[in-house]
């Protein structure tokens, strides 16, 4: 069990539990460890969001590489994408995001990339809490002329917005339409630099809301976590479709016309038929999660595609892409990969390939939206001993009603249990036709897991 990485890297509440001293010695530590991995002394850029703490967990990171020897580039607010994208583009040895994403903005977190912009493996987070344990930090100290330098890159977003230039330019110069009109929503966030520059570069007729980040307004009712405020924007002023990331800019989410979510699933579902009609889906396939709509996979099975699934997480959706050749993936939550570009959840490229095929196709968004039935879901949490979160699979009264359940569903409807990786919950997700039935059936499920397990 690690102690300090979790899922997505290091997230804490800034300052009393990531503390400088302890992003200093999570730096030092990996410069060591990626130190080991060349043959040269590291260089590692670290971008950030728009956070209050975000130039005081920049300075520990800055303080902790310099003193082990590497060397710095610091990008400055910028989106996670972005950062990864730079990271191959300039052969960088890694790099650091600052960001706790879709959090409030009193936590941050440290998440390292590889040079190939992708989140490094568990084993290397796993080197590097070892070292940071060992006690030997002090040990692993340049002096005199080796002690690291540290340069500011911020002129390299511009290259970022050149990457978007290059693969959409020409492409919406042919289906421009200035009467189409995109809301969008930075959620005060990563994005709120850079989504006006590209807009502007591709000529879309564009207004953006919720992009005067002041550190403690990142996420505050805005960004795709609360939806709403944008779709009220997007009826009331008449726009044809609205756009919405989160604090880092991996994530996009979606309103069409008349303020109805598109979120992960449906995306998927349209650029799928796209790229397929196009020759450019690779073996026909979607790569999504065990919690991604029963819609999508009904979706797939009708329309001739093969869907995958995978655990819940975006780095699992990028490793079966990667292992198996597979080009297009996500998650309902709006981190869609598109591996032809980059290997992370990027939510300017995601909205912009909805735009694309929004004009290309002239149909609105909500006629696209069309192509996917999606099922209600509903959630709810039973309370478990942490030692009995999977006993679930070995009792025979539990197994019992989850079978009668999904009998009585008829292949319209499932049952997923998921115990929770850092609480003392058992998660039961229900999906089907009808939000009364299947709320009455999880409300019953959770009450016997309580009732069993405890």
């Amino acid at each position: 069990m690690r102690k300090y990485f979790g899922t997505d890297g290091i997230r804490r509440i800034a300052n009393t539990e990531l503390t400088p001293e302890l992003v200093y010695k999570v730096a030092k530590a990996g410069a060591c460890v990626l130190s080991k991995h060349t043959d040269h002394m590291p260089t590692i850029f670290i971008g950030r969001d728009t956070r209050i703490s975000g130039t005081l967990i920049e300075s520990a990171m800055i303080a902790g590489f310099l003193s082990y020897g590497a060397n710095v580039k610091t990008l400055g607010v910028m989106p996670t994408p972005a950062v990864a994208y730079l990271t191959r583009k300039f052969k960088a040895d890694a790099s650091v995001v600052i960001s706790a994403s879709h959090n409030t903005f009193e936590f941050n977190g440290v998440k390292y990339f590889s040079n190939k912009g992708m989140k490094i493996p568990d084993n290397l987070e796993e080197e590097i809490e070892e070292i940071m344990d060992s006690g030997k930090l002090d040990e692993l100290t340049a002096i005199n002329d080796k002690i690291g330098v540290s340069e500011n890159r911020e002129d390299l977003l511009e290259e970022y917005v050149f990457f978007f230039r290059k693969i959409f330019e020409d492409k919406l110069l042919e289906v421009q339409n200035s009467n189409f009109r995109v809301a969008i929503d930075t959620a005060n966030g990563a994005t709120s630099v850079v989504a006006p520059k590209v807009f502007e570069a591709l000529g879309i007729n564009y207004e953006i809301i919720n992009n005067h980040p002041d550190g403690i307004n990142i996420n505050r009712n805005c960004g795709s976590t609360h939806i709403e405020g944008l779709a009220k924007y997007v009826v009331d002023n008449g726009f044809d479709l609205g756009v919405a990331y989160d604090g880092d800019g991996d994530r996009c989410l979606c309103v069409d016309e008349n303020g109805k979510l598109i979120d992960g699933d449906v995306i998927l579902a349209i650029v799928s038929d796209y790229l397929k009609k196009e020759g450019k889906l690779k073996n026909d396939t979607i790569v999504a999660t065990v919690m991604s709509n029963l819609g999508l996979k009904k979706y797939c099975q009708e329309n001739g595609l093969n869907f995958v699934e995978t655990n819940v997480g975006d780095r699992y959706v990028l490793e079966n892409m990667l292992e198996n050749g597979h080009n297009l993936g996500g998650e309902q939550s709006g981190h869609i990969i598109f591996l032809d570009y980059n290997p992370t959840g990027d939510g300017i490229l995601t909205s912009l390939m909805l735009i694309e095929i929004i004009l290309k196709s002239r149909k609105k968004a909500s006629e696209l939206a069309q192509k996917i039935k999606i099922y209600p879901q509903v959630l709810i949490n039973a309370k478990v001993p942490s030692d009995k979160k999977y006993a679930y699979k070995e009792n025979e009264e539990i197994k019992a009603k989850i079978a009668d359940i999904e009998k009585e569903f008829e292949g319209n409807g499932r049952v997923l249990i998921r115990p929770s990786g850092t609480e003392p919950l058992v998660r039961v997700m229900i999906e089907g036709e009808n939000q009364e039935v299947i709320t009455q059936k999880a409300r019953e499920l959770a009450d016997l897991i309580e009732a069993k397990l405890n």
